[in-house]
């Protein structure tokens, strides 16, 4: 007997539903939101799918050239042209590398994982572990990754994500051997030495891969210079910091190597294995080889050179010892006067660290010779003739953006690390006669990583600076996004036509 669609009852609402119906819906909301990220990743492998042909070369136009086909998932699967992954990225109102991502793992579980992608489909198993295999397994080539694809479907729907990853990683190495043992061999001789993210407290974390023998001798020098710290009269630091602490703020003394020597010499005993019961009257050794002999333990004969070398050194010699390093505060003519007069509250932002409380500054300056620069009126327009961008300019460009202008881009670039693009393509006027006057300034300025620079430059995409630190881009499909203080903002046509056509030559406006 066919249910009368009259009778059909509707879910019940979360906060009216009974126990074992509130179990229902949970179970409902699993398989919805697994069934919504297989759509992502089939809206991703299409695209790819309609951007997979080589951009048309256009009479005159060298550009069509520049976008080169890329492959983005493992062997055996289709390329797609590079610069389009832009455009999808920001529908998807995320970064380019990570539709980048999502475009390399559907290509790879529709292509190389058809029996995983199949599960992953039904919404039987989570996808971001499927996403993940894929992954561990791009290395393989096709005949190989079989094997894989064939474990794993038989494990996904119905084991833990960790117990999934580990048999993909095992039928990895069982698939290429070879290249398993080829690659833990090029790890072996793999070294680093890396900084963490600012935390919310302004700390970070420093991660060296380095050999045992160099690890251990870093890790007794940590040591003596924290013992040295909580014992010595001139720093009594041990009732008020434990050992951890104490070997962080020995560190920092590596750093600045004038200073861990002179505590060094400052704290080092004399050789406790001279015989105290030899009479040196009583020896044959000359006056001078017994002095020698009774030379502390850090003293040997080539120490004594590198003192000598060091005392004839002039002060500013000394201080060039240490390393230089550029860090770029901002902090408010606020924070500044509660700082000056003991207050001591309110924000500091440090470039590459992030937001710290302002009182932490002298942690992160620590023991440092400072140097300061000038502070930059944002209110002028500064502008040139050249092409090149002067450091003046770049500094206001990027004091007034904040980061790299590129949409949806995270705020972690440094301006050293980023081009200084014109915004609209500088005129180099006719042959013979220069161009337009003042084109080079902070009206038509835009910090860019090389690759979006790059993607910006070949993929069709236009940008217009309509205001200090606020930059339109548009799409060749018509999208509009406005990245400002705010973030990245979808526009409507309405709306980005409305600010473009404001912009008049040589006038700078001020949106809100």
């Amino acid at each position: 007997m066919v249910q009368s669609p009259t009778t059909l009852q509707p879910p019940p609402a979360a906060d009216e539903a009974t126990s074992e119906e509130l179990l229902g819906l949970a179970s409902t909301a699993l398989r919805t939101r697994r069934l919504g990220e297989v759509e992502e990743i089939r809206l991703a492998v299409q695209w790819a799918i309609v951007h997979g042909e080589p951009r048309p070369v256009e009479a005159g136009r060298i550009d069509a050239r520049r976008d080169p086909m890329v492959t983005p998932g493992g062997d055996g699967t289709p390329p797609v042209r590079e610069h389009a992954i832009a455009e999808l990225a920001f529908a998807r109102q995320t970064h380019p590398a990570t539709t980048r991502a999502l475009i390399a793992d559907g290509l790879d579980l529709a292509h190389r994982l058809p029996r995983t992608w199949a599960i992953v489909e039904a919404g039987d198993c989570e996808p971001w572990v499927a996403r993940k295999v894929a992954v561990l397994s791009r290395a393989l080539l096709t005949e190989q990754v079989w094997v894989v694809d064939a474990a794993v479907s038989r494990a996904i729907a119905g084991h833990a994500p960790s117990t999934v990853l580990e048999i993909a990683r095992a039928k990895v190495i069982e698939a290429d051997p070879d290249t398993h043992r080829a690659e833990q061999e090029r790890i072996r001789h793999e070294r680093y030495v890396r900084l963490s993210r600012s935390d919310e407290h302004g700390y970070r974390h420093l991660i060296a891969r380095t050999t045992l023998g160099d690890a251990a001798t870093i890790d007794a020098m940590l040591d003596r210079v924290a013992d040295i710290l909580a014992t010595s009269p001139d720093h009594a630091m041990g009732a008020d910091h434990n050992h951890d602490e104490l070997r962080s703020l020995a560190l920092g003394w590596l750093a600045r190597p004038t200073d861990l020597l002179q505590l060094l010499l400052t704290h080092t005993e004399t050789d406790p294995d001279t015989d105290p019961e030899t009479d040196p009257a009583e020896t044959d050794v000359p006056a001078d080889q017994q002095a020698d002999d009774q030379r502390p333990v850090w003293a040997p004969a080539h120490l004594d050179r590198l003192l000598g070398h060091l005392a004839a050194m002039s002060t500013r010699q000394l201080a060039a010892l240490r390393p230089r390093a550029r860090l770029f505060v901002h902090i408010t003519d606020e924070t500044l006067r509660t700082l000056l007069t003991g207050e001591g509250t309110g924000v500091a932002r440090v470039e590459g660290l992030g937001p710290i409380d302002a009182r932490q500054l002298a942690e992160v300056l620590g023991a440092t010779d400072l140097h300061l620069t000038p502070v930059l009126d944002l209110r002028q327009r500064r502008r040139v003739d050249a092409y090149e961008h002067p450091e003046t300019i770049k500094d206001h460009a990027w004091n007034q953006t904040g980061g790299d202008c590129y949409p949806f881009s995270p705020r972690s670039a440094t301006r050293d690390g980023v081009d200084y693009d014109h915004a609209t393509p500088y005129d180099t006027g006719p042959p013979g006669q220069a161009g337009p006057p003042g084109q080079t300034g902070t009206h038509n300025c835009g910090p860019l990583r090389r690759s979006h620079h790059r993607t910006k430059t070949h993929s069709g995409l236009t940008t217009h600076v309509v205001g200090p630190g606020r930059h339109l881009w548009t799409t060749p499909h018509g999208q509009a996004l406005l990245v400002d203080h705010r973030g990245t903002t979808h526009l409507t046509r309405e709306q980005a036509d409305s600010m473009t056509d404001a912009i008049t030559d040589g006038v700078e406006l001020y949106w809100t």
